[in-house]
């Protein structure tokens, strides 16, 4: 991920200092679509074939990689996308900056059925995972300002993303997976923010039963994994964890 350097004064216990540090940068982003403009996207400028590919098949526009005909990115951040079938782009062009844009568990819930799954996932394993994406967040450690995420087998992890839209990183994971040809259903999502009600959803089409995150969920959220069977787990920090739904899952 790119940031810019930046000097800036730091305060501990009352004494100044000054730091040569760092910002993260964002950018906006639009994406062509067989010629028509779908979306604009704040994010972070890098990796955007991957964020756009995961995009794309979470609004259900492309099954898989070999949907895509072309992507091409211009300099001015618009990503140019050629599909090998129709489409049709909604009247509304969707604009989106990391929020749920006022849904209802009413609006949401009936959207996608309960997950099958019969993973189970040791707690221990689970703190692990945590402390192996923070390991790997390069931009977090350097300068901070921004949100990690990593798709993760129950022992290890496959894919990491930085962004500074939380729920960028969902669709950079999924842009990758979609790459490399690797299956997302049955794995677990390890995120640093919070857990939103569109976060949520992107999992549930990945097919990712266990959440976890640093930080906590939303209600919504909440309501959203008891109705879509997905385990939430809070508050993942050093060995300890905060279970807030599916917690069946955890040995």
């Amino acid at each position: 991920m790119t940031f810019q350097t930046a000097t800036f004064t730091e305060y501990t216990h009352g004494v100044a200092r000054r730091v040569d540090g760092g910002v993260v940068d964002e950018t906006l982003v639009c994406i062509s679509l067989n010629g028509q403009e779908l979306a604009t996207l704040m994010c972070s400028p890098a990796a955007l074939d991957d964020l756009v590919l995961g995009f794309l098949r979470s609004e259900g526009f492309i099954g898989s990689i070999s949907d895509v005909r072309s992507m091409h990115t211009s300099l001015n951040n618009c990503v140019e996308v050629w599909l090998d079938h129709e489409i049709v782009v909604p009247e509304r062009i969707i604009k989106t900056a990391g929020c749920g844009g006022g849904v209802t568990f009413d609006d949401l819930s009936m959207q996608h059925q309960p997950l099958a799954t019969s993973l189970q996932v040791n707690a221990r394993q689970i703190c692990e995972l945590m402390r192996s994406m923070m390991l790997l967040a390069s931009t977090y450690i350097k300068v901070r300002g921004i949100h990690t995420s990593a798709l993760c087998d129950s022992q290890e992890v496959a894919f990491i993303a930085e962004d500074v839209g939380r729920h960028n990183t969902i669709d950079r994971l999924w842009g990758q997976a979609l790459r490399a040809g690797y299956a997302t259903t049955g794995k677990l999502l390890v995120a640093s923010g919070r857990i939103s009600s569109e976060m949520l959803s992107k999992a549930v089409k990945m097919g990712v039963p266990v959440i976890v995150s640093r930080t906590s969920p939303t209600a919504l959220s909440v309501a959203l994994a008891r109705a879509w069977n997905i385990t939430i787990i809070g508050y993942c920090r050093g060995q300890q964890f905060r279970v807030y739904t599916g917690e069946a899952r955890i040995k």
